[in-house]
Parts: structure tokens; C-alpha cells; sequence
């Protein structure tokens, strides 16, 4: 198979990462909830980071009921999909700084790091989405999180992601068409 083809092949098998997408859109709106919280800052951003927690049980939650195996091994570019994941954790080392000298401001550059660690999602996928949503999330984060509180962040990112969902929806309806 030719590098296009495993990038075709990789989009359809993993339906272009939906179900990483699709939970991001519940853990946004945890996350919106928590900044609502009437409690002190520092333990705001602690259940923000707790937020992530369900990510890997919910995503293989919504993999198995849209029938994607998420740690499927038959596509060498897999292993790609996966560096891409794991260099993110190198950026939260940024937002767990922020946590400290700015924390006003780590959900801003939380929702900043998540939304530029897509962009390389959009090669792998062949998607116009992640490249569009990678772009928009970072510069409307850093925009609204200069602007206004947490809350208005956090909750943009959520209506950006469920956008970014449905996107992802149609394109992966439209590549299963073109069998």
C-alpha cells in the first residue's frame, strides 16, 4: 500500500478519531460546569485536570457502540496516530506551569495546547476539519480567554468541538460513500 492509501485506510478504520472527538465534546462541558463552581481557583483547575480522566474509558465507550477499535494494529500509521497523542504530554508540562504562575489562565492555554495538538490529525486523516478546528480552537481560546472568564472558554471550545464532530460526521460519511 502506498502512503495514501494507509492514510485512506487509517481515516476509514479509525472513522477519523470520532470517538476521541465525540468525548471531548462531554469533557468540555465538564469542564465548563466545573469553572461555574463557586470554589477557589487552584481547586478549580484540579478538577479541570481531573476532567481528562475519562477520556480513554469513554472514548472506548463510544468506539465499541460506533464499532472502532481504537487500538487496532493492522495500520502501520497507527503507531503515528499514536505519537501524536503522546506529544500533547509534553505540552501539558506548559499548562501544569500556568496551573502555578497564571492560573486565571490555564484553562485558556489548556484549551490552547488541546486544540493545536489536533493539526497533525489532519494529515494523518486526510481532514479539513482537524485542520480547520486546530487552528480556530487556539486563536479563539487565546482571544476569548484575554477577553473574558474561564467559563466563556471552556464553553466555546465545547460548541467548537461539537461543530468539529459533526464535520467529522459528514466526512467520514463522505470517504465510506466514495468506496
Amino acid at each position: 500500500m502506498s502512503l495514501d492509501e494507509l492514510r485512506l485506510d487509517i481515516a476509514k478504520e479509525q472513522k477519523k478519531g470520532i470517538p476521541f472527538i465525540a468525548t471531548s465534546v462531554v469533557l468540555w462541558g465538564m469542564i465548563t460546569i466545573v469553572t461555574l463552581l463557586d470554589i477557589p481557583i487552584k481547586q478549580q483547575n484540579i478538577l479541570v485536570f481531573c476532567c481528562s480522566c475519562p477520556l480513554m474509558p469513554l472514548a472506548m465507550l463510544i468506539g465499541k457502540i460506533i464499532k472502532v477499535d481504537l487500538f487496532s494494529k493492522t495500520n502501520p500509521l497507527s503507531k503515528a496516530g499514536f505519537l501524536f497523542t503522546m506529544n500533547q504530554m509534553l505540552y501539558i508540562l506548559i499548562v501544569m506551569w500556568v496551573f502555578s504562575a497564571v492560573p486565571e489562565k490555564m484553562v485558556m492555554v489548556f484549551a490552547m495546547v488541546f486544540g493545536a495538538h489536533l493539526l497533525p490529525y489532519s494529515w494523518l486523516y486526510i481532514s479539513n476539519a482537524y485542520k480547520i478546528f486546530s487552528i480556530i480552537i487556539p486563536i479563539l481560546s487565546l482571544v476569548l480567554g484575554v477577553l473574558f472568564n474561564s467559563t466563556i472558554v471552556a464553553f466555546m471550545v465545547c460548541i467548537c468541538e461539537l461543530c468539529f464532530l459533526f464535520a467529522l460526521i459528514i466526512e467520514v460519511q463522505k470517504i465510506q460513500l466514495d468506496q
